[in-house]
């Protein structure tokens, strides 16, 4: 409980020291991995892979890439930024019993991926100080369910966004390897 209320305070000064300084986002690069195997620092690093996926998906897009859409029916970049948005607010809430939900609705693109990217860091910090995941089970569904679903689908959907920029003319950073976690030389 001690660890966590340290993860929790360094947060919310990193948080607030991110907040003032842009250049300063998580996930140009995955931190460091653990020292050692956990359910949390696994968990944790699946986290930090989506982290590192949107932050370069998400690098660059100009207003034309935001507004591209495949046809009627699918979704802008900017829509698809919007769930990923939601999904990490949903990821935050299912760990963090007095998060307080973000409405992404006023805010610009920066903002909201800045946001998103701190979300995404705060559940990983978490996650890693935590011993035993199924404290973040409740009366709906188990800590399992947000693996296969808000996890796995902002990955899918980052996987969407680098898919629409690429077909509206502004490719993903090819120098950004998501299996080393930072930009190849």
């Amino acid at each position: 409980m001690m660890k966590l209320r340290l993860v929790l305070i360094s947060l919310l000064i990193s948080t607030n020291f991110m907040a003032q300084d842009n250049t300063k986002l998580p996930y140009a690069e995955i931190p460091d991995h653990a020292e050692n195997y956990t359910a949390g620092t696994v968990a944790s690093r699946m986290v930090d892979g989506l982290g590192f996926r949107y932050y370069w998906a998400t690098e660059g897009l100009r207003p034309e890439d935001l507004a591209y859409k495949p046809s009627d029916s699918g979704r802008t970049s900017a829509e698809t930024i919007d769930h990923i948005f939601g999904l990490s607010n949903f990821i935050l809430k299912s760990i963090l019993k007095d998060f307080k939900q973000k409405n992404g609705e006023d805010m610009r693109f920066e903002e909201k991926r800045k946001q998103t990217l701190l979300n995404f860091k705060m559940a990983s910090d978490i996650l890693s100080a935590t011993e035993d995941l199924s404290k973040f089970d409740n009366h709906k569904y188990p800590f399992w369910n947000l693996i296969n679903g808000p996890i796995a689908d902002a990955l899918w959907h980052c996987g969407q966004v680098v898919l629409l920029r690429r077909a509206s003319g502004n490719p993903f950073n090819s120098k950004a390897s998501v299996f080393w976690g930072k930009l190849k030389d």
